[in-house]
C-alpha cells in the first residue's frame, strides 16, 4: 500500500458513515437475516457456496451473547426453509469467550447442536492472537462431541505450521488463510512474501494429507499455488474448496467456479457492518480510493 494509501486508510475512522455505509454494500450483505439469505441464494445461482457471519465480536455481557446464539439459530432455521447451500461462521468472542470461556462454551455448544441437527456445519473464526490459544481449545473440546465443526488457522502465525501438524494428527477440518489482525513480529510474519510461503505450505500439507480444507484467498499467486499441490497430490473435488469474501476478487472467483473448483463466499450481515467495512477498506487501497470519492458525490444507503 502506497504512502498516500495509508494515510487515507488512517483517516477512515472520520469518513462519514453513509459514505461507508454505500461502499460496505460491497462487502456487506446487509443489516437483516433476510438480506444476508437473498445474498446466498444469489451466490448460489451463481455456482457458489455460502456460510453466513453474524456481524460483532467481543461483547462483554451476557446478555448481548444471547443475541448471537438467537440469531445463528434463525440463521440455520433459514438456510434449512430455502434449502441454500450455506453453513456458518462463528467468532468466539461473540459468545463470551473473552469474558466467560464457560458461557462461550456453553453458547456455541448450543449453536453447534442446532447445525447438526439440520445437518450442518460451523467454523469457528479465528480473531487475534489474545484468543489464538482459546480459540483452538474450545475446538478441540467440541469435537469428540460434534463431527460438523471446524477451524481456521492462520499463515502469518509463527506457531500455525505447528497446529497445522496437530491439525493432520487429529484430522481437523480447517480453513487456512493469511491473518489480517496487526500482530508483534514476534509472533507474526510482516513480509508479504515470507506469509505467501507460510501459507503455501500449509496449505500444501493438508492437501497432502487429504484433510477437509478451503483455501481462503484472493491472491492469484496463492491460488495458482494451491491448483499445483491440488494437481501434485492427487486431490479429489471433494477434498477442498476455495473461499472467498463477499465482494472481493469477483473475477477470479467466477474464474475459478468455471474451472469446476468448489468455491464458497464468507457472507456477513448484521448492524455492526461500519466495523467490519473498516478493516476490509484498510486492507483494499483499491477500495480506499472509492471511499475518498464517494465524500464528494451523494450516496445512498446498503
Amino acid at each position: 500500500m502506497s504512502l498516500f494509501d495509508r494515510a487515507v486508510a488512517a483517516s477512515l475512522p472520520f469518513v462519514p458513515s453513509p459514505v461507508i455505509r454505500k461502499v460496505a454494500s460491497r462487502y456487506v450483505a446487509g443489516e437483516t437475516l433476510a438480506d444476508a439469505l437473498d445474498a446466498v441464494s444469489r451466490l448460489n445461482r451463481e455456482g457458489a457456496s455460502a456460510t453466513l457471519d453474524v456481524l460483532g465480536e467481543d461483547v462483554t455481557r451476557r446478555e448481548e451473547t444471547r443475541f448471537f446464539v438467537e440469531e445463528y439459530q434463525r440463521a440455520l432455521a433459514g438456510i434449512a426453509e430455502r434449502q441454500l447451500d450455506s453453513n456458518i461462521s462463528v467468532k468466539l468472542s461473540a459468545m463470551g469467550l473473552k469474558f466467560d470461556p464457560e458461557l462461550a462454551w456453553e453458547n456455541f455448544r448450543e449453536v453447534a447442536a442446532d447445525a447438526r441437527r439440520r445437518g450442518n456445519f460451523v467454523r469457528i473464526d479465528m480473531e487475534d492472537s489474545s484468543v489464538t490459544q482459546a480459540t483452538l481449545d474450545l475446538f478441540r473440546r467440541a469435537r469428540p462431541e460434534f463431527d460438523n465443526v471446524g477451524i481456521v488457522l492462520q499463515a502469518y502465525l509463527r506457531r500455525t505450521q505447528a497446529d497445522v501438524a496437530r491439525a493432520i494428527a487429529e484430522r481437523w477440518s480447517v480453513r487456512i488463510c493469511k491473518g489480517i489482525y496487526v500482530e508483534p513480529r514476534e509472533i507474526a510474519f510482516r513480509d508479504p512474501d515470507l506469509i505467501r510461503r507460510s501459507y503455501a505450505y500449509a496449505a500444501d500439507r493438508m492437501l497432502e494429507a487429504r484433510l477437509p480444507v478451503g483455501i481462503a484467498t484472493h491472491d492469484e499467486a496463492m491460488v495458482l499455488e494451491a491448483l499445483h499441490s491440488i494437481e501434485r497430490h492427487g486431490a479429489r473435488r471433494e477434498d477442498y474448496e476455495f473461499q472467498m469474501l463477499m465482494g472481493v476478487a469477483v473475477g477470479l472467483r467466477r474464474l475459478i467456479l468455471r474451472q469446476g473448483h468448489r468455491l464458497r463466499v464468507y457472507v456477513p450481515f448484521g448492524t455492526s457492518w461500519k466495523g467490519y467495512s473498516l478493516r476490509r477498506l484498510k486492507e483494499n487501497p483499491a477500495i480506499v480510493r472509492h471511499v475518498i470519492a464517494g465524500m464528494f458525490r451523494r450516496e445512498g444507503g446498503f
